[in-house]
């Protein structure tokens, strides 16, 4: 295999590289979801530990929900190339109902964080959300 002197594969558990084609392929996941790598042995019970060809080979250590949200807004400004509150108000609507889609008016005070970050009433990201239903 390509990097290995041993015949084992780059990325086999317990051989101290650290799975890193395993650990590379979840960094995109990983990061959208706002979570963590930890290593397996630090990993507590809210952790989720990922197997990997019958080994444990990483840990994820999740966001607090509080800060889910905080986080998914930060990546859609990212992804926009500009603040949220810069958008326009067709896709600020477009944005409301996405975040509705993935359940993130679920969580309370939700409204008031989002209609923060678009620049806009609480009142508006309520008329945003009655027009998608």
């Amino acid at each position: 295999m390509a990097g290995s002197t041993d015949g084992a594969p780059d990325d086999a558990p317990g051989d101290g590289r650290g799975d890193t084609r395993f650990t590379a392929a979840l960094a995109p996941l990983i990061d959208a979801i706002g979570g963590r790598l930890i290593d397996p042995a630090e990993a507590g019970d809210d952790d989720v530990l990922l197997s990997w060809e019958g080994a444990v080979a990483a840990a994820v250590r999740l966001p607090h929900l509080s800060e889910s949200l905080d986080h998914i807004l930060a990546d859609l400004a990212r992804r926009h190339g500009v603040p949220l509150s810069g958008l326009d108000r067709s896709a600020k609507q477009q944005l409301v109902r996405s975040l509705e889609a993935r359940g993130a008016f679920a969580m309370r005070h939700s409204v008031e964080t989002v209609a923060e970050a678009l620049g806009v009433s609480r009142f508006t990201v309520y008329n945003y959300l009655n027009r998608s239903t």
